[in-house]
């Protein structure tokens, strides 16, 4: 299984911080954003990487990370994303370094208190299709959100004014090689976008879809008040834990 990391966006919600840097190269208590993504899907056993950039600062992933070896990999992959196209015009971009193998998906600015070795095993055994993770949080109405039948997904509603559960789904997707197909038919949303909750439902819509509650606590950080949980979640407990 081959691992993507999403950090592309012009990330406008922390404008000012991002005229001048890219959001995932902020820091995060004492490391910068991009470091928990890449050190989460480490943890998994997942050790070929791409990073899709973007923005006006995307050389600077490569001064701040080379190829990898300060998290003791041969080589990181990049590739840029030009404008703001979505998560999942982003996800497209990665079809060449997929190839047929499986991929795991993270969004940048998405940092985990443990880990998500038990997911990824699971999926592994997974014949095929997608995987999600899920996690109760107190304002699902942010993100996309899961109505379930029983233990069943049965359709995900994007930014919902009135969520049907307590949960998110996380920015952290596990697909199949088909995943490139399924965005190819895409037609951008309201916002002009190709959104990943479409990818996600399609899978439902197939009956190729499961989920597994996330661990530990979990948070984006790509607003201020989300970063500044986000930094202090790290002081506190740490990241990526693999107990």
């Amino acid at each position: 299984m081959k691992g993507v990391i999403l950090a592309g966006g012009l990330g406008t919600r922390l404008l000012p911080l991002t005229k001048v840097t890219n959001k995932h190269l902020l820091p995060v208590y004492d490391k910068p954003m991009i470091f928990y993504p890449i050190q989460a899907l480490i943890n998994a056993g997942i050790m070929d990487i791409l990073i899709v950039t973007g923005g006006n600062n995307a050389g600077d992933f490569l001064r701040l990370l080379g190829n990898g070896k300060e998290f003791g990999l041969e080589h990181i992959n990049y590739t840029y994303q030009e404008g703001e196209g979505g998560i999942a015009e982003a996800l497209g971009l990665a079809k060449y370094f997929a190839s047929n193998d499986r991929i795991c998906v993270v969004l940048g600015d998405n940092i985990i208190e443990r880990n998500i070795i038990g997911a990824v095993a699971a999926y592994r055994k997974q014949k095929r299709g997608a995987k999600i993770l899920l996690k109760e949080v107190p304002d699902p109405e942010r993100f996309g959100v899961p109505i379930l039948d029983g233990d069943k997904v049965i359709k995900i509603e994007e930014k919902p004014k009135k969520p049907k559960s307590p949960y998110a789904v996380t920015g952290i997707y596990m697909y199949d090689n088909r995943v490139f197909d399924i965005i190819e038919t895409l037609e951008p949303s309201e916002r002009g976008e190709l959104e990943i909750t479409d990818v996600n439902n399609a899978y439902i819509e197939r009956g190729e879809l499961t989920w597994d509650l996330l661990d530990g606590w979990w948070t984006d950080a790509g607003t201020f008040e989300s970063l500044l949980r986000a930094t202090d979640l790290v002081s506190r407990t740490g990241a990526n834990n693999t107990d």
